[in-house]
């Protein structure tokens, strides 16, 4: 790899945004000062060459900008900023600062929707015309109350859930819109109690040891839900095929053997009813996959490693969705030593990278070094594990 080129670029946290059906709805960037070790006026300013970019990228989800003040939006960055594609979250307490509310009233009638983050400040007025806002509901805050937020239009964002309790009080209060931890901390419903399990890791086994198609299809026959969200796939707009695919064999046949490993991987994750919510964990292991193949191919990994890299993210969330210990999940599997250390040690350049996929924070210089990352090259990686994400919580 060429010299790590960590000169300043837009090293900013991007967190999906979910409906209450566990839907992406939109992506938010968090622009607020000191977010990340760094100033926002820098960090929006970086941003400014890369919008186009990024809105083409997340396409057709909304982009949410969580700001200290309105000045944040310099002339030349809001000229990028398409009313119809972005969401501005602006802290309440900018409106203490001389003409931050008509500011954001000018915002409002050119067509942005924006929400007001916390509360307004003592002897400080809500602009009339806006609406929508946006809290922290981390575990530090209080819980929001049943209904507080029903006078209001909304659209309301939620962030910083941790749980499953938090997301129940946060949906009871009005929100409708939510980010966080909270599809990490719980197991997927119906997925991980014993019944269940042996058939999962005997699948994951049968891929992750390039196993004959003859002996996946026998096994897809005892999984009617996972058989089911294969030839739902196959169907989709996302393969555009003439002819509706009906069996297994036309499937692995359509997709080829690399593409079904890789669908098979993700789809252990779409195990829900299908008139229910989506499961959460599946556009999150389509994020960590993507990311660290698009990584692996920039340093000129062969298709092989690519893969392999791409089964590390896949497999990273198989602890809640299974409801078993790392170890015991591994031990089953038989996997490449390099991906066994990656998953239960986070060791070696595999281990490394999947630990920033997989983190809440923004990754400093020091940490995208010892991963063998460029900044210019971590923002790239990331627009394109998104793009792919977006695109299985559609298709899945």
């Amino acid at each position: 790899m060429a010299a790590l080129d960590l000169t300043p670029f837009p090293l900013v946290q991007m967190r999906p945004i979910a409906n209450g059906r566990n839907e992406w709805v939109a992506l938010s960037l968090d622009l607020h000062a000191g977010a990340g070790g760094g100033a926002g006026a820098a960090q929006a300013a970086a941003l400014l060459p890369e919008i186009a970019g990024l809105l083409a990228a997340i396409a057709p989800l909304d982009c949410v900008l969580l700001l200290d003040t309105p000045a944040q939006l310099t002339p030349p960055l809001l000229a990028q900023l398409p009313a119809q594609r972005v969401v501005l979250a602006v802290d309440a307490a900018a409106l203490a600062l001389d003409g931050a509310a008509r500011r954001l009233a000018h915002l409002h009638d050119q067509g942005y929707r924006i929400l007001l983050d916390g509360a307004v400040p003592d002897g400080a007025a809500r602009p009339a015309g806006l609406r929508g806002v946006a809290r922290d509901c981390s575990p530090a805050s209080t819980a929001p109350a049943p209904g507080s937020l029903a006078a209001l239009f909304g659209p309301h964002l939620a962030y910083g859930i941790a749980d499953a309790k938090r997301l129940r009080d946060c949906a009871q209060a009005g929100f409708d819109w939510f980010s966080g931890a909270y599809p990490l901390q719980a197991r997927a419903a119906g997925a991980g109690e014993a019944p269940s399990r042996r058939p999962l890791l005997a699948l994951l086994a049968l891929l992750a040891n390039d196993a004959d198609s003859r002996e996946l299809e026998q096994l897809l026959k005892q999984d009617p839900v996972l058989s089911y969200h294969l030839l739902k796939l196959v169907n989709s707009a996302a393969f555009a095929v003439s002819t509706q695919i009906t069996s297994f064999a036309q499937a692995i046949a359509l997709l080829g053997r690399r593409q079904l490993q890789r669908w098979l991987q993700l789809l252990l994750y779409a195990r829900l009813d299908a008139d229910g919510p989506r499961n959460p964990l599946l556009p999150l292991a389509a994020l960590r996959a993507a990311q660290l193949e698009m990584l692996c191919k920039m340093d000129g990994g062969e298709r092989d490693e690519q893969d392999l890299a791409f089964m590390t993210g896949a497999f990273s969330l198989l602890e809640p969705l299974l409801g078993m210990h790392m170890a015991e999940i591994v031990g089953d599997l038989r996997l490449p030593p390099h991906v066994e250390d990656a998953l239960l040690r986070r060791a070696g350049l595999l281990g490394a990278r999947l630990r920033l996929v997989e983190t809440d924070t923004v990754p400093g210089p020091e940490m995208l070094a010892q991963a063998g990352i460029d900044a210019a090259s971590w923002w790239r990686s990331q627009l394109h594990a998104f793009h792919w994400a977006i695109q299985v919580g559609r298709n899945v």
